[in-house]
């Protein structure tokens, strides 16, 4: 008959060795996983590596799109990192994934650094009224132009926050044809002319004054002068459109 004692301690040691089962088995989510893994013999985790590639693979094939928590990808960038040859020992993410995860994770540590709680504007309200002022009164000055009338004042303001401003007192352009939509309607009826210097063979200077058509390429006319003048280039315009 088996004394109710011994019963008892062999459950609790059963209880025991199961626990420390669950506390020595490798696990990718706790650092104490990897701490016991060097402890490990190569052939042991090459075996384990094998068993848990197979079932990685297989559930590739049925899962289509797991998700990640915020805590699984900074465990995989860092095991990332840690590993040499974590390209090829990935199998439910892409490697340019991990990097695009490190990326953002770099992002957002210097965004937080660099933000200053409780900071007061970087840009004092009598500057921002001027350049409000100046958008609202010149509406051809562009954020170049505002930024080096303020420099002109001893003030120094980055040309993006001068275009957000801009944007207060500007209302957006009204929908109609643009510069480059004329040019496209319009290049068969439109003359291109220049003057092109050159010289002879006893370097004198000589002007010739081409006018080319735009829609086909095709020279209209060519005019060659020593002296160049407005009465001459009105009458090449008058030859050409004769």
């Amino acid at each position: 008959m088996t004394h109710p004692l011994s019963g008892c301690i062999a459950t609790t040691i059963a209880a025991l060795r199961d626990r420390i089962r669950r506390w020595t088995c490798p696990s990718t989510r706790s650092v104490l996983g990897y701490i016991l893994d060097r402890f490990r013999s190569p052939a042991e985790l090459a075996r384990e590596n094998a068993l848990l590639r197979q079932q990685l693979e297989v559930a590739c094939r049925q899962i289509a799109r797991p998700r990640f928590t915020r805590a699984d990808r900074g465990m995989l960038v860092l095991l990332a990192r840690l590993s040499p040859t974590w390209r090829s020992a990935t199998f439910l993410v892409q490697p340019a994934t991990i990097l695009r995860w490190h990326r953002q994770a770099f992002e957002l540590f210097w965004r937080r650094k660099s933000k200053r709680a409780g900071a007061p504007p970087r840009i004092a309200d009598d500057t921002i009224a001027l350049i409000e002022t100046m958008a609202r009164h010149n509406r051809l000055w562009g954020a170049e132009r505002i930024r080096g009338e303020l420099l002109k004042l001893n003030v120094r303001v980055a040309k993006r926050p001068i275009q957000r401003y801009m944007r207060r007192v500007r209302q957006p352009r009204p929908p109609g044809q643009r510069w480059g939509t004329f040019l496209r309607n319009h290049t068969h009826e439109t003359w291109a002319c220049d003057f092109l210097q050159t010289y002879d063979l006893l370097f004198r200077p000589i002007f010739a004054f081409p006018l080319i058509e735009l829609g086909s390429r095709r020279v209209a006319h060519v005019g060659v002068t020593r002296s160049p003048s407005s009465a001459w280039v009105t009458q090449q315009l008058r030859e050409a459109t004769a």
